[in-house]
């Protein structure tokens, strides 16, 4: 019910980071991941409103407060940090370690191409 809120917070980091950053990320003495922090940004933002869109389908989210329906009973709130620490952390591991396959693939097709 929660879990989209580990890659939401990742995404808006990403986000800021990148906005700070967009003089070093696009110069081409930057790093591999460097160069491709906007398909990470892409991702985690993509994923996080899958899960939000989920969620509100499901039922877990609603348009009034508490806005999760977990709150709404007594230990709610334990249940939704378990579930952000087992569901939600994993899953924006898994997201980045992805990118950084996809980023290092890019970057060897990228020599392949150019040698």
């Amino acid at each position: 019910m929660a879990c989209f809120i580990v890659p939401l917070v990742q995404a808006a980091a990403t986000s800021v980071y990148r906005k700070l950053n967009s003089k070093k990320i696009s110069s081409p003495d930057s790093s591999v991941l460097m160069r491709n922090l906007p398909a990470l940004e892409k991702m985690l933002w993509g994923g996080s409103v899958m899960l939000v869109v989920d969620h509100i389908i499901n039922g877990e989210l609603t348009w009034r407060f508490p806005f999760f329906t977990a709150l709404e009973k007594v230990g709610g709130g334990e249940v939704m940090l378990k579930e952000m620490l087992t569901v939600g952390v994993p899953m924006s591991v898994i997201v980045t370690a992805c990118w950084a396959v996809y980023a290092l693939l890019r970057e060897r097709r990228r020599k392949m191409a150019t040698s």
